[in-house]
C-alpha cells in the first residue's frame, strides 16, 4: 500500500510515471538518463540526492537531510541553505532533460522533499527484490534457480554502496545496513549453490572469504561444509581449529552451537 502522502498528490503528476531515469546506490551514486550519467558532481548535491534515494516516492524529513549533512551543528542558515541544494537539483533535473517540471518531480512537502520516483528504478529495490525471490525459491528447495536468481543479485554491486558520496550519521547507518544485506545475499548463495551440488568450485571462494572475516562463523560454517562434502574432513578440522583459535584470542568466545554441532560430526564420521 502507497503511503497517504504519495496517494495525495499522485494523480496530480501521473505525467512523470514514464520518467526515463535510473538510479544507482550499489556501488557509486549514479542518475542514468539515455545511457548518460547525469548526477550531480557537486558533493553536498550528491549528498542531498542520496539521502533522497534512501525513501523513493516517499518523504524524507528536513530534519533527516540537516542531520546528515551537518550532524548535531545546524547553522543559523540551514534551511535555506537546504533549500538552496533543492533548487540547485531541480536545475539538474530541468538541464538534463528529465522533465519540464522539476518541482513535480523532487517535491515540497510540509514537513520535508519527496524524490517522486518509483522504487523500482533504484537498483536497491531491484537487489532486494532478487533476493526475496532467491529465498523463496531456497524454501521450495529449487536451489538452482535460487543461486542463479541470487547471483543476478549480487551482479548489481560494483562497489561499496554511494563511493563517491560523503557520508554523515544518515548515509553511514544505511550503507551499513545495504553491506550486510548484501553479506546476507552471499551466504545465502553460497548455501543454494551448496545444496545444488556445487561444492568443490566453492572452497575458494569461502576460503578467501573466511581469510577477510576471521570471526564470521557463518562464513566458516559453509567452509566446513563444503570441505567435508568434498571429502576433505582433514582440512574441515583445520578449519574449525582455526575458527576457535581466532573467537578464543580476539573475543574469548567459543564457537557457537552450529559449529560445534558441525565439529561433532567430523568427529563422529
Amino acid at each position: 500500500m502507497l503511503p497517504s502522502d504519495f496517494v495525495e498528490w499522485d494523480t496530480r503528476i501521473a505525467d512523470l510515471s514514464g520518467l526515463d531515469v535510473t538510479f544507482t546506490v550499489l556501488g557509486q551514486l549514479r542518475m542514468v538518463s539515455a545511457d548518460k550519467d547525469v548526477a550531480p558532481t557537486t558533493p553536498k548535491l550528491l549528498q542531498v540526492l542520496a539521502v533522497l534515494l534512501t525513501r523513493p516516492g516517499q518523504v524524507v524529513q528536513t530534519e533527516t537531510i540537516q542531520r546528515e549533512l551537518w550532524r548535531d551543528r545546524l547553522p543559523r542558515s540551514a534551511q535555506p541553505t537546504l533549500q538552496t541544494y533543492i533548487y540547485q537539483l531541480r536545475s539538474l533535473f530541468r538541464q538534463a532533460g528529465l522533465t519540464g517540471q522539476p518541482d513535480r518531480l523532487l517535491v515540497t512537502r510540509r514537513l520535508g522533499y519527496v524524490l517522486r520516483i518509483e522504487p523500482w528504478q533504484v537498483d536497491v529495490h531491484r537487489f532486494q527484490q532478487l533476493c526475496r525471490d532467491g529465498r523463496m525459491l531456497m524454501a521450495d528447495c529449487r536451489f538452482g534457480e535460487a543461486a542463479a536468481r541470487l547471483r543476478s543479485a549480487l551482479d548489481l554491486w560494483s562497489g561499496p554502496p554511494l563511493a563517491n558520496v560523503q557520508h554523515g550519521p544518515v548515509l553511514s547507518a544505511y550503507t551499513i545496513d545495504l553491506q550486510e544485506q548484501r553479506r546476507n545475499a552471499q551466504i545465502l548463495r553460497i548455501q543454494a549453490e551448496v545444496e545444488s551440488g556445487q561444492h568443490r568450485e566453492l572452497i575458494g571462494e569461502l576460503r578467501s572469504l573466511a581469510d577477510t572475516n576471521p570471526l564470521d562463523e557463518s562464513v566458516y560454517a559453509q567452509l566446513i561444509r563444503v570441505l567435508d562434502r568434498s571429502g576433505r574432513r582433514g582440512d574441515a578440522l583445520h578449519a574449525y581449529r582455526r575458527l576457535r583459535t581466532h573467537l578464543n584470542e580476539e573475543l574469548g568466545l567459543e564457537p557457537g552451537a552450529e559449529l560445534q554441532r558441525l565439529h561433532q560430526h567430523l568427529i563422529d564420521s
